[in-house]
């Protein structure tokens, strides 16, 4: 290449050719000073031949001097420096482009991630829902009846529990039922245990199920609310969950009952009187949550 050529656009190179480029321009330099240098050498030796010692210095030496010492090496070095500059600049352009697609790549991770967490949330969520609403909506509880035993002195309870979605069993665990007895104006606990043959335990529950408790009130002092009549609260918790064997989806529901119980050895007919009540008394009186 001459120094007459019109150098090419340097985005329009391969990398292979830039380089080409650069030697090719080092080597026309090299060349260039080599002749600069014969040439001045050759001047000065034939003025030293010819010319007076007081003779002032020629122009024409003076000019080479210049522009073989100075000016072509600089301009082809600036040229130099030019091309490297512009070719560091393609690589920092894709240092540039290598960050925005890490950046975009990043992002897009973050993205997905965030939709994954809302996802399990939304799921944890529906599931939380679908275990409150087995529970509670679609668990029924109720008191069958409370009667007397033969020792005279305590009650058997019976509550039943019934799954009204078959198709979906539920797991209860079922805990002891806790009976309070009112005196004055505070509720105190009675003795009270599961019918024989009867433990706590977890029961899959796919429709029906019937459980009892045996129970003695035993306070003396006992608040009269209906003539006749003890005020009796039961107390029943249970933990529910739709697996066997969940981890943390599980619910617990606490259900309160309240009856009025007629006493042992009660005199019926002072009842009939006292409440005109028709017939022969009930054993319990069920009242709604209060």
């Amino acid at each position: 290449m001459t120094t007459g050529e019109r150098l090419p656009h340097l985005d329009a190179l391969s990398e292979a050719q830039k380089d080409e480029l650069i030697r090719h321009l080092w080597d026309d330099l090299r060349s260039q000073r080599a002749q600069c240098r014969e040439l001045e050498q050759r001047l000065t030796g034939l003025e030293c031949r010819t010319a007076i010692a007081s003779e002032p210095e020629r122009p024409l030496l003076t000019e080479l001097r210049n522009r073989g010492g100075k000016k072509r090496p600089t301009t082809a070095a600036s040229s130099a420096k030019v091309r490297l500059g512009s070719g560091l600049g393609l690589l920092r352009s894709g240092l540039v482009l290598g960050a925005l697609v890490f950046g975009a790549l990043a992002l897009t991770v973050d993205q997905g991630i965030g939709w994954f967490q809302n996802q399990r949330l939304e799921q944890k969520r529906l599931a939380s829902l679908q275990l409150h609403q087995a529970a509670f909506a679609g668990l029924l509880v109720e008191l069958v009846k409370v009667a007397y035993e033969a020792d005279g002195q305590s009650y058997r309870l019976t509550m039943a529990m019934k799954n009204l979605d078959p198709e979906h069993p539920i797991y209860v665990m079922l805990s002891p039922v806790r009976v309070f007895e009112q005196s004055g104006l505070v509720w105190k606990e009675v003795p009270a245990r599961a019918a024989s043959g009867q433990a706590a335990g977890v029961i899959k529950l796919t429709d029906r199920h019937t459980y009892e408790t045996v129970f003695e009130p035993n306070l003396k002092d006992w608040t009269e609310l209906m003539p006749g009549y003890m005020h009796i609260r039961l107390a029943n918790n249970r933990l529910i969950s739709q697996r066997s064997e969940p981890d943390d989806d599980i619910v617990e529901r606490n259900d309160r009952y309240y009856v009025y119980l007629k006493p042992h050895g009660a005199d019926d007919e002072a009842i009939r009187k006292r409440m005109k009540y028709p017939g022969e008394p009930p054993v319990y009186i069920p009242m709604p949550p209060h």
